[in-house]
C-alpha cells in the first residue's frame, strides 16, 4: 500500500490543493490524495451528469468532482452548519455555485424527500448510516449508476488488520453490515478496494 500510495500524482487546481492542505491541517475530514485520485479516475470513466454527494464537509471534494466533470451538476448534503456555510463559500470561490444544490440537515431525512435520478453517488457521510441510506439511494440511482462509498475499511478495523478500539466497535459492525448488504444485493455489482481507507465501488444494475 505504501508503494502504490507513493505513485499517486494528483493533478488538480493548485488553489484547490492548497485549500485541501489547509483543511487537513485544521482537522477537517477531506478525502486523502489516494482516495481523491481514485474518485477522479472513476468519474473520468463514468462521465456522470448528475452527482449526489452525502457528506459535503467544506465542499472541496465537490469542487474537485465538478472540475473533473464540467458538464455535471452536484447535489450535496451536510449535517454540520459551520461546514455547510464554509462549503458554500468555497463553491462561490471556485465559480461552481450555479452547478450546486446544497442541503443542510440529516441525510437520512433529506434523501427520503428527494426525487430525480442520479448517475453517480459519492457516499462520504456518517459511516454508521451507510446501510440506512441505501434504500433511498437505490430509488434515486439510474440504471448503470455508480455508488462510491468511502472509508469502508476504517483504519484496518473493519478488515480485522488492526484491533478495533472498544468505543469504535459499534461503527465497525455497522460498516461490516453495509458491506455484507451491498455485496449480497443482486441489484448491484460491487468490489471492495483497499484504496485510502477503503472504497466500496458499486454499479447499480437496476431491477
Amino acid at each position: 500500500m505504501e508503494y502504490t500510495a507513493s505513485l499517486v500524482q494528483l493533478h488538480i487546481d493548485e488553489k484547490l490543493q492548497e485549500k485541501r492542505r489547509l483543511a487537513l491541517n485544521n482537522g477537517i475530514p477531506v478525502a486523502d490524495d489516494e482516495t481523491l485520485q481514485f474518485l477522479l479516475v472513476t468519474l473520468s470513466m463514468t462521465k456522470p451528469l448528475r452527482i449526489l454527494e452525502i457528506g459535503t464537509a467544506v465542499g472541496l471534494s465537490g469542487v474537485a468532482m465538478l472540475q473533473a466533470c464540467p458538464s455535471a451538476t452536484l447535489t450535496t448534503i451536510e449535517l454540520e452548519e459551520e461546514r455547510y456555510l464554509e462549503a458554500k463559500k468555497n463553491f462561490a470561490a471556485f465559480g461552481v455555485t450555479d452547478k450546486v444544490t446544497a442541503h443542510l440537515g440529516d441525510a437520512g431525512e433529506i434523501l427520503a424527500m428527494m426525487d430525480g435520478q442520479y448517475d453517480f453517488v459519492f457516499l462520504d457521510g456518517p459511516k454508521a448510516q451507510y446501510e440506512k441510506y441505501l434504500f433511498d439511494l437505490k430509488r434515486l440511482m439510474k440504471k448503470g449508476a455508480t455508488l462510491f462509498a468511502d472509508d469502508v475499511l476504517l483504519f484496518g478495523w473493519v478488515s480485522g488488520e488492526e484491533e478495533t478500539p472498544q468505543k469504535r466497535r459499534s461503527i465497525v459492525e455497522k460498516i461490516r453490515s453495509y458491506l455484507s448488504v451491498i455485496t449480497g444485493d443482486t441489484d448491484f455489482i460491487t468490489s471492495v478496494i483497499n484504496v485510502g481507507d477503503g472504497v466500496a465501488l458499486s454499479v447499480y444494475k437496476g431491477k
